[in-house]
Protein backbone atom coordinates (compact mmCIF):
# COMPACT_ATOMS: atom_id res chain seq x y z
CA UNK A 1 0.00 0.00 0.00
CA UNK A 2 2.73 2.14 0.73
CA UNK A 3 5.01 2.13 -2.59
CA UNK A 4 1.31 2.31 -4.30
CA UNK A 5 0.94 5.95 -2.36
CA UNK A 6 4.42 6.49 -3.13
CA UNK A 7 4.41 5.58 -6.72
CA UNK A 8 1.22 7.66 -7.34
CA UNK A 9 2.99 10.82 -5.46
CA UNK A 10 5.79 10.55 -7.32
CA UNK A 11 3.62 10.54 -10.56
CA UNK A 12 1.98 13.42 -10.04
CA UNK A 13 4.77 15.45 -8.89
CA UNK A 14 6.60 14.58 -12.57
CA UNK A 15 3.20 15.58 -14.26
CA UNK A 16 2.91 18.87 -12.39
CA UNK A 17 6.82 19.13 -12.85
CA UNK A 18 7.51 18.07 -15.96
CA UNK A 19 8.04 20.95 -17.78
CA UNK A 20 10.30 22.37 -14.57
CA UNK A 21 12.39 19.17 -14.82
CA UNK A 22 12.92 19.54 -18.46
CA UNK A 23 14.09 23.06 -17.82
CA UNK A 24 16.41 21.55 -15.02
CA UNK A 25 18.18 18.87 -16.93
CA UNK A 26 18.12 21.56 -19.60
CA UNK A 27 20.31 23.70 -17.49
CA UNK A 28 22.63 21.25 -15.99
CA UNK A 29 23.30 19.81 -19.73
CA UNK A 30 24.33 23.43 -21.26
CA UNK A 31 25.94 24.52 -17.92
CA UNK A 32 27.91 21.02 -18.45
CA UNK A 33 28.72 21.81 -22.02
CA UNK A 34 29.55 25.31 -21.03
CA UNK A 35 31.67 24.52 -18.11
CA UNK A 36 34.08 22.10 -20.87
CA UNK A 37 33.55 24.47 -23.06
CA UNK A 38 34.99 27.61 -20.77
CA UNK A 39 38.17 25.03 -19.46
CA UNK A 40 39.30 24.07 -22.83
CA UNK A 41 39.35 27.56 -23.99
CA UNK A 42 41.36 29.17 -21.02
CA UNK A 43 43.50 25.81 -21.73
CA UNK A 44 44.12 26.64 -25.75
CA UNK A 45 44.22 30.50 -25.40
CA UNK A 46 45.41 31.90 -22.19
CA UNK A 47 48.86 30.26 -22.56
CA UNK A 48 49.14 32.25 -26.32
CA UNK A 49 47.91 35.59 -24.78
CA UNK A 50 50.90 38.51 -24.54
CA UNK A 51 52.19 38.91 -21.31
CA UNK A 52 50.34 35.85 -19.68
CA UNK A 53 52.35 33.30 -17.96
CA UNK A 54 51.27 30.00 -19.29
CA UNK A 55 51.72 27.96 -15.88
CA UNK A 56 48.69 29.71 -14.79
CA UNK A 57 46.34 28.38 -17.56
CA UNK A 58 46.03 24.80 -15.71
CA UNK A 59 44.61 26.16 -12.61
CA UNK A 60 42.88 28.96 -13.68
CA UNK A 61 40.92 26.17 -16.00
CA UNK A 62 39.82 23.57 -13.73
CA UNK A 63 38.80 26.72 -11.27
CA UNK A 64 36.31 28.01 -14.03
CA UNK A 65 35.12 24.71 -14.96
CA UNK A 66 33.90 23.47 -10.95
CA UNK A 67 32.63 27.08 -10.68
CA UNK A 68 30.86 26.88 -13.60
CA UNK A 69 29.35 23.12 -12.48
CA UNK A 70 28.16 24.25 -8.73
CA UNK A 71 26.72 27.71 -10.49
CA UNK A 72 24.60 25.30 -12.57
CA UNK A 73 23.97 23.06 -10.22
CA UNK A 74 22.30 25.97 -7.74
CA UNK A 75 19.67 26.99 -10.79
CA UNK A 76 19.31 24.21 -11.83
CA UNK A 77 17.94 22.92 -8.04
CA UNK A 78 15.68 26.30 -7.76
CA UNK A 79 13.91 25.81 -11.32
CA UNK A 80 12.58 22.47 -9.25
CA UNK A 81 11.09 24.85 -6.34
CA UNK A 82 14.70 24.93 -4.40
CA UNK A 83 15.00 27.81 -2.16
CA UNK A 84 18.81 29.08 -3.65
CA UNK A 85 19.57 30.32 0.04
CA UNK A 86 18.80 26.90 1.13
CA UNK A 87 20.66 24.94 -1.24
CA UNK A 88 23.72 27.76 -0.18
CA UNK A 89 23.31 27.26 3.17
CA UNK A 90 23.23 22.95 2.46
CA UNK A 91 26.55 23.39 0.21
CA UNK A 92 28.32 25.60 2.95
CA UNK A 93 27.57 22.80 5.42
CA UNK A 94 28.52 20.29 2.39
CA UNK A 95 31.62 22.02 1.72
CA UNK A 96 32.56 21.94 5.49
CA UNK A 97 32.04 19.16 6.61
CA UNK A 98 34.12 18.24 3.15
CA UNK A 99 37.28 20.66 4.08
CA UNK A 100 37.37 18.79 7.16
CA UNK A 101 37.26 15.09 5.64
CA UNK A 102 39.68 16.43 2.73
CA UNK A 103 42.47 18.68 4.77
CA UNK A 104 45.04 17.05 2.24
CA UNK A 105 43.01 17.55 -0.45
CA UNK A 106 42.20 21.38 -0.03
CA UNK A 107 46.29 21.42 1.12
CA UNK A 108 46.83 20.30 -2.64
CA UNK A 109 44.58 23.30 -3.95
CA UNK A 110 46.65 26.14 -1.03
CA UNK A 111 49.69 24.67 -2.36
CA UNK A 112 48.81 25.06 -5.86
CA UNK A 113 47.58 28.27 -5.55
CA UNK A 114 50.94 29.36 -3.80
CA UNK A 115 52.60 27.43 -6.37
CA UNK A 116 51.12 29.67 -8.95
CA UNK A 117 51.05 32.96 -7.27
CA UNK A 118 54.98 32.80 -6.03
CA UNK A 119 56.41 30.84 -9.41
CA UNK A 120 59.54 28.63 -8.13
CA UNK A 121 58.45 26.64 -11.02
CA UNK A 122 56.87 27.32 -14.10
CA UNK A 123 55.48 24.57 -17.07
CA UNK A 124 58.76 23.51 -19.12
CA UNK A 125 61.42 23.72 -16.22
CA UNK A 126 63.22 20.75 -15.25
CA UNK A 127 62.99 20.21 -11.51
CA UNK A 128 63.75 18.54 -8.84
CA UNK A 129 61.34 18.57 -5.70
CA UNK A 130 62.19 15.95 -2.59
CA UNK A 131 63.66 13.37 -4.66
CA UNK A 132 61.06 13.24 -7.88
CA UNK A 133 62.65 15.13 -10.63
CA UNK A 134 61.22 16.05 -14.43
CA UNK A 135 60.69 18.58 -16.48
CA UNK A 136 56.97 20.77 -15.61
CA UNK A 137 54.17 19.37 -17.84
CA UNK A 138 50.85 20.80 -15.83
CA UNK A 139 50.46 22.46 -12.24
CA UNK A 140 47.01 22.05 -11.58
CA UNK A 141 44.31 22.42 -8.89
CA UNK A 142 45.67 18.99 -7.06
CA UNK A 143 48.73 18.14 -8.25
CA UNK A 144 51.71 18.61 -10.63
CA UNK A 145 52.84 16.53 -13.77
CA UNK A 146 56.09 15.77 -14.61
CA UNK A 147 57.64 14.10 -17.58
CA UNK A 148 60.94 12.76 -16.29
CA UNK A 149 64.47 12.74 -18.53
CA UNK A 150 63.40 9.12 -19.46
CA UNK A 151 59.49 9.78 -20.61
CA UNK A 152 57.92 8.49 -17.34
CA UNK A 153 54.85 10.45 -16.43
CA UNK A 154 54.97 11.30 -12.84
CA UNK A 155 52.38 13.06 -10.70
CA UNK A 156 52.99 14.84 -7.79
CA UNK A 157 50.50 16.74 -5.32
CA UNK A 158 51.04 20.06 -4.54
CA UNK A 159 51.54 19.75 -1.02
CA UNK A 160 54.39 17.72 -1.70
CA UNK A 161 56.27 20.25 -3.65
CA UNK A 162 54.89 22.90 -1.67
CA UNK A 163 56.75 21.84 1.66
CA UNK A 164 59.95 20.73 0.19
CA UNK A 165 63.34 22.40 -0.98
CA UNK A 166 62.43 22.84 -5.13
CA UNK A 167 66.16 23.13 -6.91
CA UNK A 168 65.08 24.35 -10.14
CA UNK A 169 67.53 23.48 -13.13
CA UNK A 170 66.47 26.22 -15.73
CA UNK A 171 65.43 28.79 -14.17
CA UNK A 172 69.03 30.39 -14.17
CA UNK A 173 70.07 31.92 -18.19
CA UNK A 174 73.35 29.93 -17.19
CA UNK A 175 75.28 26.69 -15.40
CA UNK A 176 78.68 25.82 -14.34
CA UNK A 177 80.35 22.60 -15.74
CA UNK A 178 83.33 21.15 -13.74
CA UNK A 179 84.94 18.60 -15.25
CA UNK A 180 87.79 16.49 -13.48
CA UNK A 181 90.13 14.16 -15.42
CA UNK A 182 93.35 12.67 -13.08
CA UNK A 183 96.37 12.32 -14.70
CA UNK A 184 99.36 10.47 -13.63
CA UNK A 185 102.08 11.71 -11.42
CA UNK A 186 104.75 12.03 -13.73
CA UNK A 187 102.33 13.80 -16.41
CA UNK A 188 103.74 17.13 -17.48
CA UNK A 189 100.79 19.62 -15.64
CA UNK A 190 101.42 22.85 -17.81
CA UNK A 191 100.58 20.35 -21.16
CA UNK A 192 97.60 19.12 -19.45
CA UNK A 193 96.14 22.34 -18.53
CA UNK A 194 97.09 23.69 -22.03
CA UNK A 195 95.12 20.71 -23.41
CA UNK A 196 91.79 21.23 -21.35
CA UNK A 197 91.83 24.89 -22.02
CA UNK A 198 92.21 24.40 -25.47
CA UNK A 199 88.65 22.74 -25.28
CA UNK A 200 87.24 25.14 -23.45
CA UNK A 201 88.89 27.88 -25.68
CA UNK A 202 87.30 26.43 -29.25
CA UNK A 203 83.79 25.90 -28.27
CA UNK A 204 81.35 29.10 -29.15
CA UNK A 205 78.89 27.62 -26.51
CA UNK A 206 81.22 28.57 -23.29
CA UNK A 207 80.71 31.74 -22.11
CA UNK A 208 83.90 34.56 -21.68
CA UNK A 209 82.46 35.99 -18.26
CA UNK A 210 83.31 34.01 -15.65
CA UNK A 211 86.50 32.93 -18.08
CA UNK A 212 87.35 29.07 -18.39
CA UNK A 213 89.87 28.27 -15.27
CA UNK A 214 92.06 25.04 -15.47
CA UNK A 215 92.94 24.11 -11.70
CA UNK A 216 94.69 21.14 -9.94
CA UNK A 217 92.39 20.35 -7.70
CA UNK A 218 93.40 17.11 -5.62
CA UNK A 219 96.41 14.81 -5.11
CA UNK A 220 94.95 11.61 -5.02
CA UNK A 221 95.96 7.77 -4.37
CA UNK A 222 97.02 7.46 -7.61
CA UNK A 223 96.12 10.48 -9.87
CA UNK A 224 96.86 14.31 -10.05
CA UNK A 225 92.94 15.76 -10.46
CA UNK A 226 92.40 18.23 -13.01
CA UNK A 227 89.86 20.43 -12.89
CA UNK A 228 88.35 22.80 -15.90
CA UNK A 229 85.80 25.00 -15.00
CA UNK A 230 83.69 26.89 -17.45
CA UNK A 231 80.10 28.16 -17.66
CA UNK A 232 77.47 27.69 -20.73
CA UNK A 233 74.15 28.72 -21.28
CA UNK A 234 71.79 26.75 -19.04
CA UNK A 235 70.04 24.86 -22.52
CA UNK A 236 73.17 23.53 -23.68
CA UNK A 237 74.63 22.05 -20.46
CA UNK A 238 74.21 18.31 -20.85
CA UNK A 239 75.58 18.15 -24.62
CA UNK A 240 78.66 20.32 -23.62
CA UNK A 241 78.95 18.24 -20.51
CA UNK A 242 79.08 15.21 -22.37
CA UNK A 243 81.17 16.74 -25.44
CA UNK A 244 84.00 18.30 -23.34
CA UNK A 245 84.37 14.80 -21.26
CA UNK A 246 84.99 13.14 -24.92
CA UNK A 247 87.20 15.84 -26.42
CA UNK A 248 89.21 15.11 -22.48
CA UNK A 249 90.08 11.99 -23.63
CA UNK A 250 90.90 12.34 -26.88
CA UNK A 251 93.05 15.51 -26.09
CA UNK A 252 95.03 13.71 -23.16
CA UNK A 253 95.74 10.71 -25.78
CA UNK A 254 96.91 12.90 -28.30
CA UNK A 255 99.06 14.89 -25.98
CA UNK A 256 100.55 11.35 -24.29
CA UNK A 257 98.83 12.23 -21.10
CA UNK A 258 98.00 9.10 -19.23
CA UNK A 259 94.67 8.96 -17.36
CA UNK A 260 95.84 6.60 -14.49
CA UNK A 261 94.00 3.91 -13.04
CA UNK A 262 93.73 3.02 -9.29
CA UNK A 263 97.43 1.50 -8.35
CA UNK A 264 98.63 -0.21 -5.71
CA UNK A 265 102.09 -1.45 -4.71
CA UNK A 266 102.98 -4.19 -3.32
CA UNK A 267 106.20 -5.23 -1.39
CA UNK A 268 107.12 -9.06 -1.89
CA UNK A 269 109.56 -9.84 1.08
CA UNK A 270 110.72 -13.70 0.88
CA UNK A 271 110.37 -15.78 3.37
CA UNK A 272 114.08 -16.50 4.34
CA UNK A 273 114.75 -12.28 4.93
CA UNK A 274 111.69 -12.59 7.37
CA UNK A 275 113.27 -16.09 9.04
CA UNK A 276 116.59 -14.10 9.59
CA UNK A 277 114.98 -11.03 11.32
CA UNK A 278 113.06 -13.44 13.75
CA UNK A 279 116.33 -15.25 15.05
Amino acid sequence: MQAAELYSVSSEWLINNVASLATAIIILVVGWTAARFVAGMVTNLLPNARGVDKTIAPLLAQSARYGILIFTVVIALSQLGVQTTSVLAVLGAAGLAIALALQGTLSNVASGVMLIWLRPVSTGEYIDGQGVAGTVVEIGLFGTRLRTADGVYVFVPNSQLWNSAITNYSRETRRRIDLRVGIAYDADIAAARKAMMKIATGDKRVLPDPAPVVYVETLGDSAVTMLLRLWVPTSDYWDALFQFTEEAKLAFDKAGIEIPYNKLDINVVQAEALLTQKQ
